[in-house]
């Protein structure tokens, strides 16, 4: 077959070989005009820099970006963007750094000698270049954006160079010794992690110009400079910073040049970043702002630990930044000065959190609207500092896929502090919602017997739910503090991690400070901590940040009719129900038992929706009802309620036999699907009036305690037009839950609600059971069930598959999966299989599978850091999805 090139394709091909231009290519797309990429190695002093470079169309001088990678990465990690922004009319550079990609070189960590001065030369090449826009002669109208390092490279270069007229660092550091030694204390993973990334042969293959190993190689460092290298393995082999080696990263750090950073920024920082936390942004920020540079600030969900990096968003408003600072286009829409990104409700079809805006005219920093809580009356608290400190509590753990942060916004409490090793103050349960952003802040007071007085402590607050034990880290996030000069007691005010989190009603806060945490390094020799907190905990509430408002689902004006049609048909059925099978004494105080339960479609005589389904309900049970779709659950509810009849088998509630109108479901409440309030009435008007209709007695309606489960607290008393999604499923609930039926029925209750919320929703199950009451939940929302059910009934083509205790069904976590940062011997295998307690060790796909045989897991993070183990999670192998899908052969629930 001939392949005939476009007529485009064959001249820039044929102009290419006679500039002698380096090897051009052109990037078909489906919209004009075309991108061409010509891709060169340039020069430099040390180093040979691979780069590419991008235009598209060809009217004009355009401005320039220069567009950096990640720490570990390359060029080729930013070709999608590089072509977006092509397209939109600009000239786009991009480069792999010193030591990475076909880049040969030392890694420099940005040092100003080095890698700045590759991207000021970048720019010299850009100003000779026929299509860029030029300020004046040698000097390119540029804008500079990257991400993590080359977020770090672009505020670099506007610190270094007048040159560059706009910037748009991401996810990146103000000052890297900060970031790596906060508050003098080692972040020993990820600073393993960068070392170990430097350490690895180049991405591309052999690097260009190359013999064997990479120039400069030292050792166990990679391509790292040998100071880099030393000052590693000093810090990393003593587990302290010392003063050389903050002042060699605070050198290459942009906050060496703050003070010449003075064009208009767009600085995008991760909420879900242990690596670099929200207030390198705010250092960002106000350090620019003070120089009087244009700056916006945009939290976005995901960062170094995992989450949503909102990708497509995030690039457009660079697209739009770039287009007001660099082209002058005074209508393109920068978007507001502060916007951060919160979970605005789940996808019902994925389970997904979506996510939507809260925004301010105005950055409001970390401290804005305080409000303060007490913590108590401060009694001091003595812990200790183990041996070794071994072994350590956990929180974030970088490396693993997705992070463990995303799992906290979902309600998920994943840290790990172990007993006489930590403090803790709690505060008195919250009386009103109330949303942290910004960074808290406390007073305390440390005394340390530790040989030299000093004493290093990991504050964090937890978000707690009403029954005491469940916590939330919110974002996995710790602030570590070093302590001096302590044996006699000393005062200091710590800065808990900045985060945007809402606390609901009921649940309280936790203070928590913890001598150990797995991603630092904590003093290896025991000592004794004391703590009391000396001033109320202080939360920020930027209380000019608005979040966007959602529209008004049509299910609150439109279902309030439908909810009469069916009350009305209810009460018919009532009135023409036939004879019901006599009471069955045995079963009197069984909430629930289902035999032979059998329906077929209507319009079938040979294929059924249900099918010879039979299983049982207990009392106190919070029962969760999983099926792929079709598998027959909303089915089997109606039949539950006595909507629908069923064509075999029989449905037993309190040992009576369930038909439509059965005097038995007056002990049944559900929620199917929403519910119908009138907007203009108050949601307790809503409730009163909807107990009148039903023509029972208003002493028998129970009202104040359902919506003391609920947990609606004041806003019973606004319209029902002015509550949040969360706010009316929680009214819903309240509603089935009028007269505090024996048992309740949830179909789908969190669809539509966001991560807090969902959470929320799972307290209000829990309490509800808790007094002996049962509750039946079907949810598509896997993790959910698992945290909220204690037994489950798995459903697929109409047929049970298995029913019983929620750890019996995932097989009740004796296997534990165990990643790793690197690869273990098999000496070391063979140690940890060895172990007391271990039954088994084997390798899997990432990292080990350790099967317990007496052991627990706590004992198992410990004896995995004595040994040394580079571990980056530990999990049990076998979850609820694993389970379901095995069961039901891969479905989607």
């Amino acid at each position: 077959m001939q392949l005939r090139l476009p007529r485009w394709a064959a001249v820039t091909a044929a102009l290419a070989v006679l500039a002698g231009a380096g090897t051009w290519t052109a990037v078909a797309t489906d919209e004009p005009p075309p991108v061409h990429r010509a891709d060169r190695v340039l020069d430099m002093p040390g180093a040979r820099i691979d780069t590419s470079y991008y235009t598209a169309g060809s009217d004009g001088r355009r401005p320039a970006v220069l567009l950096g990678h990640g720490f570990g990465g390359s060029k080729d990690d930013v070709r999608a963007q590089a072509e977006r922004l092509a397209r939109d009319g600009y000239a786009v550079l991009t480069w792999s750094a010193r030591g990475f990609g076909a880049s040969t070189g030392q890694i420099g960590l940005n040092d100003p000698d080095h890698e700045v001065k590759d991207v000021q030369r970048l720019i010299d090449w850009l100003a000779q270049r026929p299509e860029v826009r030029l300020d004046k002669d040698g000097d390119p109208r540029v804008g500079v954006t990257g991400v993590s390092y080359g977020g770090a490279a672009s505020l670099l270069a506007a610190g270094y160079d007048t040159r560059v007229d706009a910037i748009a660092p991401q996810i990146t550091y103000w000052n890297l010794a900060d970031a790596l030694f906060p508050n003098g204390v080692f972040k020993k993973l990820w600073a393993g992690l960068f070392f170990s990334a430097g350490s690895q042969p180049g991405a591309t293959g052999p690097q260009p110009g190359a013999t064997g190993s990479q120039p400069g190689a030292t050792g166990s460092c990679g391509r790292f400079t040998p100071e880099l290298c030393s000052l590693y393995q000093r810090v990393a082999v003593s587990g302290q910073p010392d003063a050389a080696a903050r002042a060699l990263l605070e050198a290459r750090s942009p906050s060496a040049v703050g003070d010449r950073i003075k064009v208009p920024a767009l600085i995008v920082q991760g909420q879900t970043d242990s690596l670099f936390p929200l207030a390198h942004a705010d250092a960002m920020a106000k350090a620019i702002g003070a120089n009087g540079a244009p700056v916006a600030v945009d939290w976005i969900a995901g960062g170094h630990d995992g989450g949503n990096r909102e990708t497509e968003r995030v690039e457009a408003r660079i697209s739009a930044w770039f287009d007001r600072h660099l082209k002058q286009d005074a209508s393109a829409d920068t978007g507001p000065a502060f916007r951060v990104s919160r979970a605005g409700g789940v996808d019902s079809t994925d389970g997904q959190a979506q996510l939507r805006g809260a925004s301010s005219d105005r950055y409001p920093g970390l401290s804005a609207g305080d409000t303060t809580v007490s913590l108590g009356a401060g009694v001091p608290q003595t812990f200790a500092n183990p041996a070794g400190a071994s072994p350590p509590a956990i929180s974030a753990v970088p490396g693993v896929g997705g992070g463990l942060s995303q799992l906290s916004s979902l309600g998920v409490g994943l840290s790990v502090d172990f007993p006489g090793q930590h403090a803790r103050f709690e505060a008195e349960p919250q009386t009103e919602p109330v949303r942290i952003t910004g960074s808290p802040t406390v007073r305390v007071k440390v005394t340390s017997d530790s040989p030299d007085g000093s004493a290093v402590l990991f504050a964090k607050v937890y978000d707690v739910g009403p029954d005491g034990r469940q916590q939330v880290l919110p974002a996995q996030l710790v602030a570590p503090v070093r302590v001096e000069d302590a044996r006699k007691g000393r005062s200091v005010e710590l800065v808990l991690p900045a985060i945007d989190h809402e606390v609901e009603a009921g649940h309280r806060l936790r203070l928590v400070l913890s001598a150990t945490d797995l991603g630092y390094a904590s003093p290896p020799a025991p000592a004794t901590y004391t703590v009391a907190v000396e001033s109320p905990l202080t939360l920020p509430t930027a209380p000019a940040v608005n979040t966007q408002a959602t529209a008004m689902p049509w299910w609150v004006w439109g279902l309030p009719l439908a909810g009469a049609l069916i009350a009305a048909a209810l009460l018919l059925s009532s009135r023409r129900r036939t004879a019901a099978p006599a009471p069955d004494p045995a079963l009197a105080a069984v909430p629930l038992q289902i035999t032979g339960l059998t329906k077929k479609y209507a319009t079938s005589s040979d294929r059924y929706a249900v099918r010879d389904l039979s299983f049982r309900v207990e009392q106190g049970q919070v029962l969760g009802l999983l099926g792929p779709n079709g598998a027959g659950k909303t089915t089997t509810l109606r039949m539950l309620m006595g909507l629908i009849t069923p064509d075999d088998g029989e449905i037993r509630v309190f040992g009576q036999a369930v038909r439509p109108g059965a005097p038995v479901l007056s002990r049944v409440g559900a929620f199917v699907e929403g519910a119908g309030f009138l907007p203009h009435l108050s949601g307790r008007d809503n409730l009163e009036l909807y107990w009148k209709a039903t023509g029972r007695p208003a002493e028998d309606s129970h009202v104040a305690t359902a919506l003391e489960i609920a947990g609606l607290g004041d806003a019973l008393a606004r319209a029902v037009r002015t509550y949040s999604q969360g706010m009316r499923q929680r009214l819903a609930i309240a509603q089935a839950m009028l007269g505090l039926p024996d048992l309740l029925i949830l179909d789908e209750p969190t669809n539509g609600l966001d991560p807090p919320q969902i959470r929320e929703m799972r307290d209000v199950m829990i309490r509800y059971a808790a007094e002996g009451r049962t509750v039946i939940v079907s949810s598509h929302l896997l993790s959910e069930v698992e945290q909220s059910c204690t037994h489950l009934v798995v459903m697929d083509r109409g047929r049970l598959v298995q029913a019983g205790p929620v750890g019996e069904i995932t097989g009740a976590g004796d296997a534990l999966l165990v990643t790793l940062g690197d690869t273990v011997p098999d000496p070391l295998v063979d140690k940890i299989g060895a172990l007391p307690g271990i039954g088994s060790v084997v390798r899997t796909e990432g990292g080990l599978l350790v099967r317990l045989d007496g052991a627990d897991a706590i004992a198992l993070i410990g004896e995995l850091v004595r040994l040394d183990v580079p571990v980056t999670g530990v999990g049990p192998h076998r979850r609820l999805e694993d389970a379901f899908l095995t069961l039901i052969g891969g479905g989607s629930a």
